[in-house]
Order: C-alpha cells, then sequence, then structure tokens
C-alpha cells in the first residue's frame, strides 16, 4: 500500500461528448473508404453490399449495447480484459491482452498511419508509397528475381505519425482528448457532406442498373466474370466479405479502456458506446447506399487500390473530388489513430497491475498516463509498419476479435450467475435475446471462415497460441518474485 501512496493517479477528465467521439474517431479510419470493393467483388450485387453493412452494424450495436452493462459493472481502466478477467479468469483475459499487443491494437494502428500518409502523397507526392528511401537486398525469390527490403518515404510518414500522437498522449489526457473531438467532429461533418451532396448527385441509370437484380449473390470478377456460387459458396462468401466491415466497425470499445479516466463511468461508458456506434452505423451504410448509386458494380469491384471512395467523390465533385477525399481521409485517420494510441496503453498499464505485462507498464508519469505503455505500443507499431505484413494480419486478425467479443458477451450471463447481486447501472438492453443473438451470429461468422475461408482463422489463432507459453513464464516468475519477497 505505501509503495503506490506518492503514484500519480488517473484523472477524471473525459465526459460524454469526449467518450462519444472516442468511439466513432477509432471506428471511422479507412476502411470505410476502402473495403467495400472487395465486398462487391465477394457478394457481387448492391443489396448485399448494403446487407453486409447493416448486419454488421447490427452486430456492432447490440454488442456495444451489451458492453454498457460490463462497463457498468467494473468502470475503471482495462476495459475489455478487466471483462474477461472478472467473468473466467486471468488465464483467457491475458490471451486477450496479448493479442491486443501484439497485433490487433498496434496492427491497426500500423495499417491507419499507413493509410495516412497514403493519402497524404495525394497531396505531396513525394509522400508516396513509390518513393523509396531505403533498399537492402535479402536473397533471391523462386523465380531467380532479387528480393529487396525496403522502406519508403509513407512508412516514414506513418512512423512519424504515430511518434507525434504518441508523444502528445503523453503529456496528459486532456492534449489527447481535444486532438479526439476536434477532428472526429470534422471527419463526421465531412462524411455527412459527402453523403449529403452524394445523395444530390445520384445517377438514375447506375441506380437501376445497379439495384437490378440486387440480391442475386455471386463472385464478381475485376475482369467482369461471375461466378455462381453454391449454398456453401455463398455462406462462405457473406463470411469473407464481412473480414472486411468487421474490420472497419471495429475499435468501439476503445472508450471502456480508458473508463478509469471519464468523469462519470458508470453512465457516460454505456452512453458513448451506444450513441458512437449508432453514429457510424449510420454514416457506413448510407455512404455505401450513395457507392451504388453513383458507380456502376465493376467501377467499385475495380476502384484502383481499392479506393472505392476516391472513384465515387470524383463522380460526386469533379476533378477535384480526388483532393477532397484525400484531405478527408488524412482528416480520418489521424483523429482514428489517436483514439486507437490513446485507448490501448490502458489495457497494458491495467495487465501490468495483474503482474501480466512489463512492470514498468503499470506506473503513470507526472502526467497521470501510462507513458511507457504509451511508447512500447508505439515500438511495435512502428515495426508492423516496416513489416509491410500489417494489412495481412488485419485481414486475418478478425476472426480472432470476434472470438473475444463473442467470449465477453457470453461473460455478462456467467456474471449474472456468479454475482446476481452486483451493482448494474445500466444493463444489457435486449437481454438476455440480444446479446445471444449476436454469441450465434458471431460463431456462425467464425464457423464459416474455419470451413471456408481458412487462411482469415488459422494466422490470428497461432498469434493467440504464442500467448500461452508467455503466460505460464510469466506466472512462474511471478511466482519466484512473491517466494523472494517471502524469504527475505
Amino acid at each position: 500500500m505505501a509503495e503506490n501512496a506518492g503514484q500519480p493517479k488517473m484523472k477524471h477528465e473525459l465526459g460524454l461528448l469526449d467518450g462519444t467521439m472516442l468511439v466513432a474517431g477509432s471506428m471511422i479510419g479507412s476502411g470505410i473508404f476502402i473495403v467495400s470493393a472487395d465486398i462487391i467483388r465477394n457478394v457481387g450485387s448492391a443489396g448485399w453490399l448494403i446487407a453486409i453493412w447493416v448486419i454488421t452494424g447490427f452486430m456492432t450495436l447490440t454488442a456495444a449495447l451489451s458492453y454498457g452493462e460490463l462497463s457498468g459493472m467494473f468502470p475503471k481502466a482495462g476495459g475489455q480484459y478487466v471483462y474477461l478477467k472478472e467473468a473466467y479468469n486471468k488465464f483467457v483475459a491475458f490471451l486477450y491482452g496479448w493479442s491486443f499487443f501484439a497485433v490487433i491494437q498496434t496492427g491497426t494502428i500500423a495499417a491507419v498511419g499507413v493509410a495516412f500518409s497514403k493519402f497524404t502523397a495525394y497531396l505531396i507526392h513525394p509522400f508516396s508509397e513509390d518513393n523509396i528511401l531505403w533498399r537492402l537486398k535479402t536473397g533471391v525469390d523462386a523465380a531467380g528475381q532479387d528480393k529487396f527490403f525496403t522502406i519508403s518515404a509513407a512508412q516514414v510518414v506513418s512512423i512519424a505519425l504515430i511518434i507525434l500522437l504518441t508523444y502528445i498522449n503523453t503529456r496528459g489526457v486532456k492534449g489527447g482528448k481535444l486532438i479526439q473531438t476536434t477532428f472526429t467532429l470534422t471527419k463526421l461533418l465531412s462524411l455527412f457532406g459527402l453523403i449529403g451532396f452524394g445523395f444530390l448527385a445520384l445517377k438514375g441509370d447506375v441506380w437501376h442498373a445497379n439495384w437490378t437484380n440486387a440480391w442475386d449473390l455471386h463472385n464478381l470478377g475485376k475482369d467482369g466474370s461471375i461466378t455462381t456460387l453454391t449454398i456453401g459458396g455463398a455462406l462462405g462468401a457473406i463470411a469473407a466479405a464481412m473480414v472486411g466491415s468487421i474490420f472497419s466497425s471495429d475499435a468501439w470499445n476503445s472508450v471502456t479502456f480508458i473508463a478509469g479516466e471519464m468523469k462519470n463511468p458508470k453512465r457516460d461508458v454505456a452512453l458513448s458506446l451506444g450513441m458512437g456506434t449508432l453514429i457510424v452505423t449510420i454514416i457506413y451504410v448510407s455512404a455505401n447506399v450513395v457507392y451504388t448509386g453513383v458507380l456502376p458494380l465493376q467501377d467499385i469491384a475495380n476502384a484502383e487500390k481499392d479506393r472505392v471512395a476516391v472513384a465515387a467523390s470524383h463522380v460526386i465533385f469533379g476533378n477535384i473530388g480526388t483532393y477532397v477525399i484525400a484531405v478527408m481521409i488524412m482528416v480520418s485517420t489521424f483523429g482514428c489513430n489517436n483514439g486507437l494510441i490513446l485507448a490501448g496503453a490502458r489495457v497494458y498499464y491495467t495487465m501490468a497491475k495483474d503482474g501480466l505485462f512489463f512492470k514498468r507498464t503499470g506506473t503513470l508519469n507526472k502526467f497521470a498516463v501510462p507513458q511507457f505503455g504509451l511508447w512500447i505500443q508505439c515500438l511495435v507499431a512502428s515495426i508492423l509498419c516496416l513489416s509491410g505484413r500489417y494489412g495481412d494480419l488485419l485481414d486475418m486478425i478478425s476472426f480472432v476479435v470476434v472470438i473475444f467479443y463473442v467470449l465477453t458477451i457470453l461473460g455478462i450471463y456467467i456474471l449474472r450467475a456468479k454475482q446476481p447481486n452486483a451493482e448494474r447501472p445500466y444493463k444489457a438492453f435486449g437481454y438476455p435475446v440480444l446479446p445471444a443473438i449476436y454469441i450465434l451470429m458471431g460463431i456462425a461468422f467464425c464457423i464459416l471462415l474455419i470451413i471456408y475461408k481458412r487462411q482469415f482463422t488459422w494466422p490470428g489463432l497461432i498469434i493467440v497460441l504464442i500467448g500461452v507459453p508467455i503466460y505460464y513464464i510469466s506466472q512462474r516468475n511471478v511466482k519466484h518474485e512473491d517466494e523472494t519477497v517471502t524469504d527475505s
């Protein structure tokens, strides 16, 4: 007890608006501007494109409203990690925290950072990913071609962005809060503007062509070829399509990680989750309706580097559209990364308090923030930026993310049985039906990926399983330290 007496404590400086902006800002990164191309290639029709986003939105809203109960019961830093520990045990919680640190949060930070730099290159061409600053030969491939490890200007810019936002967040929660609220409000207004102008620019012939046979589910090739699907193939196509929409809708739980810094966490965390996810769901569905009203399906599937929003913006705004969307995505990804960076370190802080992470991560600096956790998160995210593999990892981690969401929501039922008399300022909306529907949908999604799209499952599982020996080594070290203290 005495050892913590002089330690700084987290400050309660975040209100309902800040929490809502953190949820919305962390969710909206680069995905909504890009992933619809892959979704169309998987499902081949306008109706199913919108259905994928509606299904994902329903799942996200249901999960967020369910998490409200858990956030009210445990209004402290750590969020999902804490909920898993309380419902199950430290082992399950650690596997989540390990996966979160190894790729879920750090990989997302890297991906969003590179997206920021790629679109910055529209305005400042030297920042392009094609501008190679350093090249190192690493060998020869099977075809006899030289292989190189390269560092591009885009990677350097993305790392610089991550370092800048990490530094700002080490100076206290107020700086991060100001950036988050300002940039999220700006991106929300910009997206509503894009959607509004998009509806005004709808083309009747394009709309009619896209929505004729809107529920004909098939694969649509970049060359215009159509592949008819069996029942199993159709289910697999839906699951594969949802990988992109789920990734785009992830990070909605960021506000639960900073509950220890909310002014009224028992009320505001739940409200932030509900309002933030609802706003983003409306934006995502509306944006995709606009895409189907201004672009033929083949143009969506064939968008250059999958940048559907760029192609749509060109139709809506003319030649200046590319620059409009580039600025929008820069604002979007800047604010998104700030929210991810701000929230992530709070998980490592709570893990360290349980003896499951680097000890220094469990301390706060003079500004009452987990500085060491912020910097090691920055380091891993920067390495992922350089590796060039973050995109693959994120595509494949959706499986693991949904597994942990399912386990967490199942934890509501477990805690109702284990702690029936615990204070619950907010109870899961639609309990027991809606949480059960999410659990069934999440399990179905994971099973379909295992059956039909295994490339989206095994890498994520490997990352989780690497955490098993790490957990037992950490526990052995903690036990050894306790014995040493007792002996002395």
